[in-house]
């Protein structure tokens, strides 16, 4: 069944839907869901949010509106007004939606007239974490002049709570917490909705950095001003936690008030970052391959369609989405690599060990194509080669629960390219499994010498110019 995404109504929206579509991808980010709550049974249904992103446990709510700032010439009174419509309204709809997702998550259409169900499955509303974000244009400019200068994002204060941002002489063009008692909303503006989704443009880095924001957030024993979102994300950069994974780590000294302010511009003109966008730019094949697997979901054209249910897809191709920016370069390497030294006429294979605990096994498999075999005895031949391959795999190594094999033509000047992936759960593992794994591994001498493909990629790799002296 081929699914139709909407592309929004707004110029707005369909921008939104385009940055989520890059970042999240097309089978995880849905523009303007629908709920089917109907007087007597009768009507269209009604819009839930603008956008919504559903990816694991993790699901995205995103409220977005253009409102223009008044011009009464008092600018608090302006500011209120602006505030109430924009942010406040803004997140009312959002808290809303979360309500009918938790009551009703088998209830959300992507068409009005509630024909077309979300394809892919809510999480248990007990394990569900939502993120709330409001994404208010419109005020950019304001902020300029306001401030007289600056990138026209707006201020950030933790101490700023509820209607404090509207009442009793309220500080125009600073924002903090909506209504921390309904949960935390990220409140994006026009300058600052580019920088998030394009800096943390995989869902993993993207829910990962909100996730660390809102603890953040909630730590009353100091206050952070940020002159804008930019810097916290500057600030967030720059830290690692414990795990070695950034984090708003808190600074040495006990300090009551945290001020960021010009982080951004400095690290966007560091070395650091030019570097990562120039070793990042390899990375973007792996989003490339997913697309192609999700468009071929989505369109209801896959080769193989058994099981065909979107639910049992989409959790395999979950697994390639669930990488990072950094991984996916890595894997990008590995994949493309091995494509660029493999001639068309020979057979290639590389094994990925986990980059980090609990990541999958990857089993990358270049499958010259046979003359004398028509395109359905190749990609027969081509997927049962390859779950052999991942059985093998799980016997090798007995850390290997979850297995994702991919396989494509070998040479990388193919005209016409096809792929197949398949997912195999080690955690299943029979008697049965044992035993042909042993004779593909004895008989057929699948991965006697195990190439297995480790590596270290850093997410900053600076390279040294200077050429090492050497040693007399």
């Amino acid at each position: 069944m081929k699914i139709e995404r909407p592309d929004g109504v707004t110029p707005s929206e369909k921008y939104l839907k385009r940055l989520c579509d890059r970042a999240f991808l097309s089978l995880w980010s849905y523009s303007g869901i629908f709920r089917d709550q109907k007087h007597g049974g009768k009507g269209d249904g009604k819009e839930l949010c603008d956008l919504l992103v559903v990816f694991e446990n993790h699901v995205v709510i995103f409220s977005d509106k253009y409102i223009e700032f008044p011009k009464s010439g008092n600018i608090q009174i302006d500011w209120s007004r602006w505030y109430r419509h924009a942010i406040k309204d803004s997140a009312k709809q959002i808290y809303g939606a979360e309500r009918w997702i938790k009551l009703y998550p088998n209830r959300l259409f992507l068409d009005r007239k509630c024909t077309q169900r979300l394809p892919v499955t809510l999480p248990n509303v007990s394990n569900t974490i939502f993120h709330r974000v409001v994404i208010a244009h419109g005020i950019a400019n304001e902020c300029k002049n306001f401030f007289q200068g600056g990138s026209g994002s707006l201020l950030l204060s933790n101490r700023l709570v509820g209607d404090a941002h509207f009442q009793e002489n309220p500080n125009p063009f600073v924002v903090g917490q909506v209504d921390p008692k309904k949960g935390f909303v990220h409140i994006f503006d026009d300058t600052t909705l580019d920088i998030i989704l394009n800096k943390l443009d995989t869902v993993t880095d993207f829910v990962d950095y909100l996730s660390k924001k809102e603890r953040f957030f909630a730590n009353n024993r100091f206050e952070v001003v940020a002159s804008g979102e930019e810097d916290l994300l500057a600030y967030f950069f720059r830290k690692l936690g414990k795990d070695g994974k950034h984090d708003f780590v808190l600074p040495s000294e006990n300090l009551s008030l945290i001020s960021l302010e010009g982080l951004w511009e400095d690290f966007i003109q560091s070395p650091q970052y030019r570097s990562q966008q120039d070793a990042d730019k390899i990375s973007f094949s792996w989003d490339a391959l997913i697309e192609k697997f999700n468009r071929s979901i989505l369109s209801g054209n896959q080769y193989y369609k058994n099981p065909s249910d979107i639910e049992f897809q989409e959790k395999t191709i979950r697994f390639l989405a669930r990488e990072s920016r950094t991984k996916r370069r890595l894997l990008s390497k590995a994949l493309l690599g091995l494509l660029d030294k493999t001639p068309e006429k020979e057979f290639a294979l590389r094994v990925v060990g986990p980059i980090e605990e609990g990541d999958p096994y990857y089993v990358f498999m270049l499958f010259p194509r046979y003359e004398d075999l028509g395109t359905e005895e190749y990609r027969k031949l081509r997927l049962d080669v390859l779950y052999s391959y991942c059985l093998v795999t799980r016997l090798k190594f007995k850390d290997a629960m979850d297995i994702v094999g991919f396989a494509t033509e070998s040479g990388n000047k193919i005209q016409f390219r096809s792929e197949d992936l398949i997912y195999y759960d080690g955690r299943n593992w029979t008697d049965e499994d044992q035993k042909n794994a042993e004779y593909f591994s004895n008989e057929h001498d699948l991965l006697k010498e195990v190439n297995e493909f480790r590596a270290k990629e850093y997410e900053f790799p600076i390279r040294n110019s200077r050429k090492r002296r050497r040693r007399k």
